[in-house]
């Protein structure tokens, strides 16, 4: 671990002499690149050098410990006593910096929410599950853009996607890919019995130019007339666009807004960032396979959450976590959650990678 660190830390140092190079001028693609790994290694650097400055202070105190003045002794004792819970602390952040970093992690994501089992309620839970997450990006300053949207009959959504962009967007909801479950007495029970219904939810990393080059002629474009629920909200014009990546047979419309060019460019968005996905689970077994994957068939039964009304609970099933603060969950507040899980990653990453220990001079 220790040579690993050195290694990056004079990397780092290389790169900053590039970087202020003035011929590199000539070469802005190059200059992006080494400004892209310098900042990826800033962390890392940051955090190593605040460890060898604690591991010099601990050092320090100990050898004031070796010269038998009472008044040394007494102070290098508590200097030891928060130094070394600090050494401790900076020692685990290092392990963690020192993961293999997923590339995708930076990425704004595609958001996609569909009602599973369980016909109306879970068309009101995918409509409140939406609501969830966009409370959560306005707290950390992220844009949320909705992108496509299919209304249920009785109230919320038989499906919504979305666009969430900000910094680390991924890294931080990509673990909520999976099949939602509540329990809850929906309104239209007489009886008050609870009832059991699902929503899916797929995240995935927006596709960029630089990630995915689609050619024109592959694809197929229709236009037509967008539907509603009537009177006003009816498009009288060919405003809404359907396009088919004819390789992939990936089909993608788009209908929400009264524009057929912001129509086609939303539904670019789309297939651009299904057409990558598609491509990223070809190439690497590690990557979800497929949505289906990700998301199973929303059954009942295949759930990674579930989210209990009646008793105000939320348990996490992939890692054993229950929080009793619903009400305070389905406002946004899902921090404690994602960092328990964010954690609960970690971990397993650090053992599969072996990387434990305290590094050493």
């Amino acid at each position: 671990m220790f040579d690993k660190l050195e290694s990056v830390e004079a990397r780092f140092y290389e790169i900053e002499n590039k970087l202020g190079d003035p011929a590199l001028a000539d070469n802005p693609n190059e200059f992006r690149r080494l400004s892209k790994e310098h900042s990826s290694l800033q962390d890392i650097v940051k955090e190593y050098q605040k460890y060898k400055q604690v591991k010099k202070d601990i050092l320090s105190n100990k050898e004031l410990l070796g010269e038998g003045d009472p008044d040394f002794t007494a102070m290098a004792k508590e200097e030891l006593k928060a130094l070394e819970p600090e050494l401790e602390v900076i020692t685990k952040k290092l392990q963690v910096l020192l993961l293999p970093q997923d590339p995708m992690d930076e990425k704004n994501i595609l958001l996609e929410i569909r009602a599973g089992a369980g016909g109306d309620e879970a068309a009101l839970f995918a409509a409140e599950l939406y609501r969830l997450y966009q409370k959560f990006a306005e707290r950390q300053g992220w844009k949320v853009e909705m992108l496509s949207v299919s209304q249920a009959e009785k109230g919320g959504y038989k499906e919504i996607i979305a666009m969430v962009e900000g910094a680390k967007v991924y890294s931080r909801l990509k673990y909520e890919a999976g099949v939602h479950r509540v329990q809850r007495v929906p309104e239209t029970e007489t009886q008050g019995r609870v009832h059991t219904s699902t929503v899916t939810v797929a995240v995935l990393p927006e596709a960029e130019e630089v990630d995915i080059v689609i050619n024109p002629a592959d694809l197929r474009t229709e236009v037509f007339r967008s539907g509603g629920a009537g009177g006003q909200s009816v498009n009288t014009t060919d405003s809404a666009v359907r396009i088919t990546h004819i390789p992939t047979g990936v089909v993608v419309s788009c209908q929400d807004e009264r524009s057929q060019l912001k129509n086609k460019a939303k539904a670019m968005k789309i297939l651009s960032t299904r057409i990558l996905e598609a491509e990223q689970a070809r190439v690497s077994k590690e990557h979800s396979d497929t949505r289906r994957e990700m998301v199973g068939t929303g059954d009942r039964s295949e759930r990674i959450r579930t989210y209990n009304f009646p008793q105000g609970r939320l348990t996490d099933h992939r890692i054993g976590f229950t929080l009793y603060q619903l009400p305070d969950v389905m406002e946004g507040h899902v921090d404690q959650l994602l960092d328990a899980l964010q954690t609960h990653y970690q971990a397993e990453a650090l053992k599969k990678h072996g990387i434990a220990g305290q590094p050493s001079p």
